[in-house]
């Protein structure tokens, strides 16, 4: 993922920082209607399915969507972010 960035290395933002930063709560963190919108990442192999499920900003609530759509939506890039 840091590789798909750009970056060195990249981390996990605090479970106290991410409401403040996006919005959400932990569990609940979406890359759709976030207070800033931040650089999006999608693993290539999502675009396989005609569907997938992200969270819908709510612990336990999800959407089901087509990749490329949401990738669409929030200017995410689809690469190789494995390991």
């Amino acid at each position: 993922a840091a590789r798909a960035a750009g970056e060195k290395s990249i981390a996990m933002v605090k479970s106290r920082d991410l409401l403040g930063l996006t919005g959400y709560i932990h569990g609940g963190c979406s890359p759709i209607g976030m207070k800033k919108q931040y650089p999006t990442f999608i693993d290539s192999t999502a675009s396989d399915f005609e569907k997938i499920y992200v969270s819908a900003g709510q612990r336990g609530l999800q959407l089901c969507l087509d990749p490329k759509e949401l990738a669409a939506f929030v200017g995410a890039e689809l690469c190789d972010v494995t390991v």
